[in-house]
């Protein structure tokens, strides 16, 4: 059996199509991922043991509209292209996990009559997923709040969460990970990350709040992002303070935190949740139709975060709120519960079962 996995872009799609590709390999379905020449996956997928392909994919501009002119020539070949892949491929089933680098091949899937799924990351679904769930066999929802926005007519909508690398065994003892961290066990500790680019506002508040002797009985575990490394990295000469330019394994973080402190990507916080973190949700601005505070609004309803609007965002602020929430032991104990029961570390593996019932 061989599937096409499209997705990409950024790595908040292509993420997911990875998670999927090896759930679906464990089943000994050949995969190929597809993606755009452009996008991050031009980088990381030749360092992957995956089968792929590149296609010169474009977003689509919201803001500078102009831009999609190039479309009127590059939608009929990309067509040509996705229909010519999938008639030399002959997969049984094609899945999109969202954003402009899978809504060209799915397309074409659709018109070749190919069954396809999608996996949606966000509690407000993208365009991609929009315009295309009507024509697909399954939905999968990374955020149950998505179905209210999808219109689907023949297929089925799964609630399973983000797929993702379930935090396994890893983490046993988190005064044994704060030890080896070099932070005191007795101390709560947070983590603190922007994402896989950082976030200068997350690092600034951060770094005021430090220099201001503010939080001096907590630990950080600080991820800074590649761009700003250098500006933050001394504070790893501060007591309890451990700051990386990326945690690899980023399941070291994790297992010694109490707290995260976080944008609202959907792939971050569907690790959060596995991992039965509370979080301090703080959305990026600019995220394409709103994304982000739309899952930092969706998990504070739920009980698992706080959102804390970047407008918002001062080292008092952020100071306080954290503070706050380790003062309050019974609402981090409930947040964590909540947290855990919306975690879905099993799902890539839930949704490549489903996807071979769909192919069979």
């Amino acid at each position: 059996m061989k599937a096409l996995i499209a997705g990409g872009g950024t790595g908040g799609h292509l993420m997911p199509a990875l998670a999927i590709g090896n759930a679906l390999r464990q089943h000994d379905v050949d995969v190929v991922l597809v993606g755009a020449e452009r996008g991050v996956e031009a980088g990381i997928l030749p360092q992957r043991d995956f089968e792929f392909r590149l296609l010169p994919m474009e977003p689509i501009h919201r803001r500078d509209w102009w831009k999609n002119v190039k479309w009127a020539h590059l939608g009929p070949q990309l067509l040509s292209r996705c229909t010519s892949l999938l008639k030399d491929e002959k997969p049984d089933f094609v899945v999109g996990t969202g954003g402009y680098a899978s809504g060209p091949l799915l397309f074409a899937a659709k018109r070749l009559g190919i069954p396809f799924g999608l996996q949606e990351q966000n509690a407000f679904p993208g365009v991609t997923t929009k315009w295309l769930a009507p024509h697909a066999r399954q939905v999968f929802l990374g955020f149950p709040e998505a179905a209210d926005f999808l219109k689907v007519k023949r297929g089925e909508i799964f609630n399973y969460g983000n797929p993702i690398s379930p935090p396994g065994d890893h983490c046993r003892d988190r005064e044994a990970m704060k030890r080896n961290l070099g932070i005191d066990p007795s101390l709560p500790t947070v983590f603190v990350t922007g994402g896989s680019q950082g976030s200068l506002a997350i690092n600034r508040a951060v770094a005021t709040m430090l220099n201001d002797g503010k939080l001096a009985n907590v630990g950080f575990t600080w991820s800074t992002g590649s761009t700003t490394w250098n500006q933050f990295r001394h504070f790893t000469a501060n007591s309890n303070v451990v700051v990386r330019e990326f945690w690899d394994p980023i399941a070291d973080a994790f297992c010694a935190a109490d707290i995260v402190v976080s944008r609202a990507g959907a792939m971050s916080t569907a690790e959060f949740c596995a991992w039965g973190l509370p979080a301090i949700l703080i959305p990026l601005p600019s995220a394409a139709e709103g994304h982000q505070t739309r899952n930092a609004q969706a998990l504070e309803r739920a009980g698992v975060a706080i959102h804390l609007p970047q407008a918002d965002l001062s080292s008092s602020k952020l100071s306080d709120v954290i503070s706050g929430l380790l003062e309050d032991r019974s609402q981090l104990v409930e947040m964590s519960r909540l947290a855990s029961e919306r975690g879905r570390p099993d799902s890539a593996e839930k949704i490549a079962s489903q996807l071979l019932e769909m192919a069979s």
